[in-house]
Order: structure tokens, then C-alpha cells, then sequence
């Protein structure tokens, strides 16, 4: 067992590293919610960190030896910190416990009988919340670990009293390494993330370590339509549900129609009908959501009713094509968008709705993901009508030698500002009837939408 056990006790102090994170947020909500004293600190301010200070957590921005509390028993980072970190290194000097964020996950998790783990590069967020809502229509209490804020829990977690957690697995630094799925489920393979894996044989053998960290009674889900998953755990020794459009998977689709922001359709179960469904999320790509989410859910007793109402009443995830309001007669949608099979089905989905203009104001994230995946990014960024490029959003990352105006530059007619007020005062006056305006990008770009909704709808 992880010595992290031994910290989570009422009362106990923690200080966490990087604690505006999509990951690291709910984490100290989490641990605040278990009777823990939690502390933490960050480079920038953001949403997470200002909800955290609502709930009378104590963030101070920017690294500095003086943040980390003189009572404190432990220290756990994220995957951006690296060791030369002030507060790592005051932590060492003092002699407390230091924890990756995974290996404190990884220890929650054992404490429940069920333990769900949704993996994959694309979609990760959105199935997890459909599980969510799958179990909630379950009447099951799981608690939830989610990369984004989701409505019905009006957070990004929920600490429930039932025997199951479900939690996205990121395979950045492989961390999804220290957790202990009893269902691991894989939506996806691609290349990302090239900063750490050297290339897609080393990111699917990380995802089939994984899988095997299932125990042997445990369950891996996978996406029957993906070769590169399929591969990965091929000859794999555990119980394998797939899931997939055709009916060679086990869970799967039959008689789909879209309409507008919404899907119909049927999910088969082993051949037979389990439910009709009704998804208020537009695109194919998150009807293959439900399906994972559907069989994700089958093993932890779920009823076809359960299914069927949970996923109808979901209607998004934060930052997951979330709609922000109005401008100008222009509806204006975020997304959390940062890799070029994003973009892709993002912009599909968004072709299929009818908008006059799709204007994309695209903020790229991280210099190393920009480099690598540059023609791709270029294939999809001359889709849109009107596009708009921000400045490279650098997260854990140094500047390298890229720029968003090297995008710019392949892309006729495209717009580069490095300043949101400036992007602000031409998304105003282009802005009209019949357009769709799309911030995009797993950075800070959802600013400029919001604060064009902030000055009046229509």
C-alpha cells in the first residue's frame, strides 16, 4: 500500500503544488471533504483557484520556500513541477513526505470496491461525466474525480458514500500507472503528449501496462474501432468488453439520427436492445462516448433505464463545446480542444449545425505539441470561415523556437494577436447573425468569449 495511506487522517496538513490543475483541484476538495487541513500554490490565477479560495483554501501564487505552511506533514505535485521547484526543495529540506498527485489518487481509489478509470486521448472528460450520470441515475453515490466542472454536481468531484470512485487516467508521465482500475476503460490511441513518449508503440505499451494493472477478476473496456487500442491489448488475460458503431463490438449503435445539438439512437447490448437513447450533445463522436460510458457502466450493475435517463440528462461538461451565450446575434461556444483529432471532430460536429460562418479564435497549447503536430494543426485551422489565432499557451513548458504566427503565416486570411484585448475588439466588430464563435484550446482563450458575453446578448 502506498505510504500515503498513513497521511489521509483528519486534521492532517497538506500542501499542494500546482493545485489549479484540472487534476489537482478536485483533489484537494477531495481531501478537504475527508477532514484534511489543505494549503496550495500555483503559477497563475485561474477558475479552479478562485472556487478553491471560496471554500476557504489557502492558494498563494507563485513558487516560493514561505508558501509551504510550518505545520505541514506532506507535499504532493503535479506533473509539471519539476525538482528544482522552491517549495520541492524546501519540502526535502524539512524532511516531509513527498507525493506525485497520481500516487494520491491511486491510494484513494483502494479504499473502494469499484474503481473505474477512463483513459484515452481524446474524450476522457465527457465519458467520465456520462459515467457520472449514469451511476447518479443508478441511485449508486459514487464519488468522481472530473478534468472539467460538471453541472449536476456544480464542481469538478463529488465525495459520495458508495463502494465506487470513477476518475479520468491521464497517460502523461504515465501516471495513470499508479492507479488500480478494477474497470479500465481505453476511448483512444494517438500520438500527444511527445514531449515524454518517443512515439505511438512507446504510448501503447504504457496503455497496456495499465490495463494489466487491472486485477485478474478486473475488466478492460475498449474502443473495438481503434486499432491502436485494440492492438494494445491484444492477448491481454483479463474480461474484455468493447464497444463501437458496428455490432462486432459488444456495446454498440443502431438506427442513429442527429438532429441539431441532439442524437438519437439505440444501444445494443451482446445483440439485444438494452435502451433508446436521447443525447443532448451534438456528433458521432460523443454518441461513441455513450457507448463507452455504457459499457464502462454494465459491469457495476447498472439497469437499461439508469442508461437511458442518465445520458439523457446530460447536456455537457465545462469546457466541452460548453455555450457561454450571445453577441451580436453570434452564439459563441468554448472547448477544451488542444490536439488536431479534437479539432477535427469539434469542427465536424460543429459543420453539421447549420451556422452560416464558424469563426475559431485558437489558442495552441504548448510549444512542444505546436511542433509537433504543426501540419496537422495547419489541415484542420483552414476549415474554419474566419480564424483567429492566440499565442501559444505554454503551461508546464519553456519557449521554444514556434510561434502561433507561424501557423499564421501558412494559413491565408488567418488573424495573429498575442493580445486577447485586441481579439476581443475584432471578434466585436465581426460578430453577426448566424455565426458560430468557437474559443478553443486547453489554455486561458475562454476569457475572450466570455467577456464578449459579459457585454450584452444581441
Amino acid at each position: 500500500m502506498s505510504d500515503f495511506n498513513r497521511f489521509m487522517k483528519k486534521g492532517m496538513r497538506g500542501h499542494l503544488i500546482g493545485i489549479g490543475g484540472v487534476s489537482m483541484s478536485p483533489l484537494a476538495e477531495v481531501l478537504r471533504d475527508m477532514g484534511l487541513h489543505i494549503t496550495g500554490s500555483d503559477v497563475a490565477e485561474n477558475e479552479n483557484i478562485k472556487h478553491l479560495r471560496e471554500l476557504n483554501i489557502e492558494v498563494s501564487i507563485g513558487h516560493k520556500a514561505s508558501n509551504l505552511p510550518a505545520d505541514a506533514k506532506f507535499v504532493i505535485f503535479t506533473a509539471a513541477i519539476h525538482n528544482d521547484n522552491p517549495e520541492i526543495c524546501e519540502a526535502k529540506a524539512r524532511g516531509l513526505k513527498i507525493f506525485g498527485r497520481a500516487e494520491a489518487w491511486g491510494t484513494i481509489m483502494k479504499a473502494y470496491k469499484n474503481a473505474l478509470c477512463i483513459s484515452g486521448t481524446h474524450g476522457k472528460t465527457t465519458t467520465t461525466s456520462m459515467c457520472t450520470h449514469i451511476m447518479l441515475a443508478s441511485d449508486q453515490d459514487p464519488t468522481v474525480m472530473i478534468g472539467g466542472t460538471l453541472p449536476i454536481l456544480h464542481a469538478s468531484h463529488r465525495v459520495g458514500k458508495g463502494d465506487t470512485i470513477i476518475l479520468e487516467a491521464c497517460e502523461y508521465h504515465d501516471s495513470f500507472l499508479e492507479f488500480s482500475p478494477t474497470i479500465a476503460t481505453i476511448l483512444d490511441i494517438e500520438e500527444d503528449h511527445l514531449d515524454y513518449f518517443s512515439d505511438i508503440e512507446h504510448i501503447k505499451a504504457s496503455f497496456r501496462r495499465f490495463a494489466e494493472r487491472t486485477p485478474e477478476n478486473g475488466i478492460v473496456v475498449v474502443n473495438c474501432d481503434d486499432e491502436a487500442s485494440m492492438s494494445a491489448i491484444e492477448g491481454i488475460d483479463r474480461k474484455i468488453i468493447t464497444f463501437g458503431l458496428s455490432d462486432k463490438a459488444d456495446v454498440y449503435a443502431r438506427k442513429i439520427k442527429q438532429v441539431g445539438m441532439r442524437s438519437e439512437f439505440d444501444i445494443y447490448y451482446h445483440g439485444k436492445k438494452l435502451t433508446d437513447v436521447i443525447l443532448h450533445v451534438p456528433g458521432l463522436h460523443n454518441i461513441k462516448n455513450a457507448l463507452a460510458a455504457t459499457a464502462s457502466c454494465i459491469p457495476l450493475g447498472v439497469s437499461s433505464n439508469a442508461v437511458k435517463y442518465g445520458l439523457a440528462g446530460f447536456s455537457g461538461a465545462g469546457r466541452r463545446f460548453e455555450f457561454k451565450g450571445k453577441f451580436n446575434g453570434a452564439d459563441i461556444y468554448d472547448d477544451y480542444a488542444h490536439h488536431p483529432g479534437e479539432l477535427k471532430v469539434l469542427l465536424d460536429a460543429v459543420g453539421a449545425l447549420g451556422y452560416e460562418r464558424v469563426i475559431l479564435v485558437f489558442q495552441p497549447h504548448t510549444y512542444s505539441r505546436t511542433k509537433a503536430f504543426f501540419d496537422d494543426f495547419l489541415r484542420q485551422l483552414k476549415r474554419p470561415d474566419v480564424l483567429y489565432l492566440a499565442e501559444i499557451y505554454a503551461a508546464r513548458e519553456s519557449k521554444l523556437d514556434i510561434s502561433s504566427k507561424d501557423l499564421q503565416e501558412k494559413i491565408s486570411g488567418s488573424i495573429f494577436s498575442e493580445d486577447f484585448d485586441e481579439l476581443i475588439q475584432m471578434l466585436r466588430s465581426a460578430a453577426r447573425p448566424g455565426d458560430i464563435i468557437l474559443t478553443v484550446g486547453a489554455g486561458d482563450v475562454y476569457i475572450v468569449g466570455e467577456r464578449l458575453v459579459s457585454e450584452g446578448v444581441d
